[in-house]
């Protein structure tokens, strides 16, 4: 296994040296696979049974909706762990996974996880994993407070200003396209340049395509709340 960087830098395998980790994928039964750009990774409707970590390219979960459009969860590029909610459930996935970009990623049954080998490296494994879990369910809540604001000037507020603040400065890129935000946003593609059109032409920020620069943050928090 040639990256062990990019597995440590994940929640799911922190703590770990690069030779307990090797000796506890192979205990997991880790395997590795490469798919083409488009390739669906999780069906929605059908069941997934492994976590998976993304070693290079980048893959996209979405939601299917009613009128058969999809609304865009997340996009994650190497290093990010999917399948870690999912993977342990009866149900079957409620989230399309497709390859965004021609991508490799590690597949581990989700079982094995569960099933601590009495190694100090599993039982961390088994922390991470409830910890990445929690994580998870408070960044779907917020994602939900965020769709419950009335107005869409306040969702693109608050879900810029959510934006800078995980970049940690006001100058950032999102990780979707204007299509994309507005599914994301759960609005009108044209509704939401018009938004933020006027928002920049009232100074509150400076954008371009995928990149932000927010001028008044305090004044898009007051927007926001």
């Amino acid at each position: 296994m040639n990256d062990f960087a990019i597995l440590q830098s994940t929640p799911l395998f922190q703590g770990l040296d690069a030779g307990a980790l090797d000796g506890l994928l192979a205990r997991l039964g880790a395997v590795r696979r490469s798919y083409l750009r488009g390739a669906v990774l999780v069906q929605a409707g059908q069941p997934n049974r492994s976590v998976g970590v993304v070693l290079s390219g980048a893959i996209e979960a979405a939601r299917p909706a009613p009128d058969g459009t999809h609304l865009p969860i997340t996009r994650m590029g190497p290093g990010g762990v999917f399948g870690d909610v999912l993977g342990g459930s009866s149900l079957t996935s409620p989230v399309t996974v497709t390859a965004h970009a021609a991508c490799e990623v590690l597949l581990i049954p989700y079982d094995r996880l569960l099933r601590p080998d009495g190694s100090a490296a599993g039982q961390q494994v088994l922390q991470n994993l409830v910890r990445t879990i929690s994580d998870k369910y408070f960044l779907l809540a917020r994602r939900v407070d965020l769709l419950l604001l009335h107005s869409l000037r306040a969702k693109v507020a608050a879900y810029l200003i959510s934006e800078a603040d995980r970049a940690g400065q006001l100058t950032f890129r999102i990780p979707f396209t204007r299509a994309q935000l507005a599914d994301y946003l759960n609005c009108d593609r044209s509704a939401l340049s018009r938004e933020l059109g006027r928002m920049q032409r009232e100074g509150l920020l400076d954008t371009y395509r995928s990149s932000f620069k927010l001028l008044q943050p305090d004044a898009l928090r007051k927007l926001s709340q």
